[in-house]
């Protein structure tokens, strides 16, 4: 087997193409949680806060006479958690679905023509 060969099965395996669509949605999943802590949690949630300290964004909180920005890594924070929990929710309904898929039962497997015979035998034998 070639070298081109191996890295074409290598590349067209079904988890490495699962993996880089999850990938794509994943920097598309960014953006919005990104505009979700800026434009909506950031105003709604922090503004008193930033009012406080006579900021308009997170990101002028800095360490005074430092080039620390911790507004930022709040900021960070902030979206890790809405991201790991959305994924949290994403895998709770997949796991949920599988366990309802493995609770259903196996139908009964049907009998051999052995065993049908064997069943006439013992129905004969009763009568």
């Amino acid at each position: 087997m070639g070298f081109s060969s191996e890295f074409k099965a290598f590349a067209m395996r079904g988890s490495v193409i699962d993996l880089a669509v999850g990938v794509v949605i994943g920097g598309a999943f960014n953006g919005i949680v990104k505009s979700l802590v800026d434009d909506i949690i950031t105003p709604a949630v922090l503004t008193p806060a930033l009012k406080a300290a006579n900021l308009a964004d997170l990101a002028q909180l800095v360490i005074p006479g430092t080039a620390i920005k911790y507004g930022n890594f709040i900021s960070q924070i902030i979206s890790f958690i809405i991201i790991a929990f959305a994924l949290f929710m994403v895998i709770k309904a997949i796991n949920s679905a599988k366990k309802k898929e493995a609770e259903a039962p196996a139908p009964a497997p049907e009998p051999t023509h052995s065993e049908k015979l064997l069943m006439e035998i013992r129905d004969s034998l009763k009568k």
